[in-house]
């Protein structure tokens, strides 16, 4: 089994997700006390968000180009980072170290493919939503054009991701907005919902749903295990 480098703690609530979901799937695959050879390196996300909302992203890159090379270091041979937006710098954490980088989107690509879905709604922090490097990604090397969703509910995606699921706190109302998005969106021809955060599996799951949806957390655990492996 390869060793798994997870750059974590952005936040450090799905990061956990992670860590259960590696050793899980490890378990069911490989039986008795199996679980998955990891590094992890976790970020004080207070500096990382700082770095983000200040548009500061040379300094977010730079200190996750440490960190990646930090894990390789320490004997990492593929690199996870958990989190979609700091896929952003992806392009160059992947230059500066020689360990392969499993995209998150590449693990959510085929989900959204093999379940025919032509328009998907991206539900994400508002740097996801509005920037192109996620959306860019699905649409250049997989063909799929996202949807996001107007202005104001984007806004409130954004700030119940980072005032509440990044610090743990679930709540109903919150859930009933993101319901509410995605009801209204399909109406609009939504016909998928990507949870394009790693938190927002905390708040909302598949079943709440109609159409497909995917937890980008799940579909990026399950390629960065098969990787392992050799699947």
């Amino acid at each position: 089994m390869k060793t798994i480098g997870l750059l974590g703690g952005m936040s450090w609530e799905s990061t956990a997700i992670y860590y259960q979901m590696l050793n899980r799937m490890a378990r069911e695959r490989l039986g008795g006390l199996h679980s998955a050879k990891c590094l992890l390196w976790s970020f004080d996300f207070a500096e990382i968000e700082a770095a983000q909302a200040a548009g500061d992203w040379d300094k977010a890159t730079e200190l996750m180009i440490d960190a990646a090379r930090n894990l390789e270091r320490g004997g990492a041979q593929c690199l996870v980072i958990c989190t979609n937006t700091m896929h952003k710098m992806a392009g160059e954490v992947q230059a500066a170290v020689s360990m392969p980088l499993i995209h998150i989107a590449d693990a959510t690509a085929p989900a959204i493919t093999e379940a025919g879905c032509k328009a998907p709604l991206l539900l994400a922090t508002g740097y996801t939503m509005e920037q192109d490097f996620y959306k860019g990604h699905l649409k250049d090397r997989h063909g799929i054009n996202v949807r996001v969703p107007e202005a104001d509910a984007r806004e409130e995606i954004h700030r119940i991701i980072y005032e509440e699921l990044c610090r743990g706190e679930i709540w109903a109302d919150s859930k009933e907005t993101y319901l509410e998005v995605v009801a209204r969106e399909t109406a609009r021809g939504a016909d998928g919902v990507i949870f394009g955060c790693t938190e927002i599996g905390l708040l909302v799951k598949a079943e709440d749903f109609d159409i497909p949806a995917f937890d980008t957390t799940a579909l990026h655990a399950k390629a960065a295990l098969d990787f392992a492996l050799d699947v």
